[in-house]
């Protein structure tokens, strides 16, 4: 008996050295997991630097860039060349967009403010002599805010007109209907409410089906959803009634024209910006 307890020892013994000597020629597993985790981890950061910054937006679930892009009055494809995107189809949830044009977001307006008057202190430093005779002060003019540049203005002035003819069967909702929805038959024509440039025509976000939308300025985007057919191409120039589409029901349960107005990316109610009709 002593002698098989002794050969269960020096086995034993034996099994342990040799896993201490396996474990001393590579890394620990939990080495390896917290590497090969590490670098998902920094791609998600990438521009964490940037969120909440004014010009900037994170990226949540289910968000495109053409979704961005008129959330925000601007251009798919200029959010792909201001951020150097590869694949304008791979963009990730956390991730930071730039979605103003650079620079724009640095420009901070502060009015000029009167000198602060100079104290005996820094009068007895200063190396200009200042004269014994007191003169009148006279009081500081009232401050004003800074001009609007005249672009503002006219853009403000923009003069929009009706997409199509038809009977008004959904108006605006902030939250259930971000524009309106126009009754007509399929291949009625829908014509550009105002001039501008094509900066998307497709068929890419849901909700809208065969969708174009058109850049007017600075401050204004509109919208138009659900045709069966596209008549114009990214980056035309149009001009106000010009035909672009003909009136469908794709991703829509009859025919009809969706139409939105967006100001700076907000959706604004149409029937403040159209005639009467």
């Amino acid at each position: 008996m002593l002698r098989a307890g002794l050969w269960v020892m020096v086995a034993w013994m034996t099994l342990v050295g040799m896993s201490g000597c396996a474990s001393k020629g590579r890394p620990a597993p939990v080495e390896d997991r917290t590497s090969a985790n590490s670098a998902p981890a920094n791609k998600l950061i990438l521009g964490a630097e940037n969120a909440g910054k004014a010009g900037f937006y994170t990226v949540k679930p289910g968000d495109t860039l053409i979704r961005i892009g008129m959330d925000h009055g601007q251009s798919w494809r200029d959010l792909v060349r201001w951020n150097g995107l590869e694949n304008p189809n791979l963009i990730e949830t956390g991730q930071v967009l730039r979605v103003v044009p650079p620079g724009q977001d640095m420009v901070v307006v502060r009015p000029v403010l009167p000198s602060a008057p100079m104290t005996n202190a820094s009068a007895a430093s200063a190396s200009v002599s200042v004269a014994p005779t007191k003169l009148p002060v006279s009081p500081a003019p009232a401050l004003t805010p800074p001009s609007t540049p005249a672009a503002d203005a006219t853009e403000e002035a923009l003069v929009f007109k009706w997409p199509t003819r038809g009977n008004l069967i959904a108006g605006f909702d902030e939250v259930k209907n971000k524009g309106l929805d126009i009754a007509g038959k399929a291949g009625d024509p829908v014509l550009a409410a105002a001039d501008g440039r094509v900066v998307y025509a497709g068929s890419g976000l849901r909700g809208y089906g065969n969708l174009i939308i058109l850049k007017h300025n600075n401050t204004y985007l509109t919208a138009y959803a659900h045709n069966q057919a596209l008549l114009v191409k990214e980056d035309q120039a149009i001009k106000q009634g010009q035909k672009i589409a003909e009136m469908g029901n794709s991703d829509a349960d009859q025919v009809k024209l969706h139409f939105e107005i967006r100001r700076q990316g907000k959706p604004v109610d149409p029937t403040k910006y159209l005639p009467a009709n």
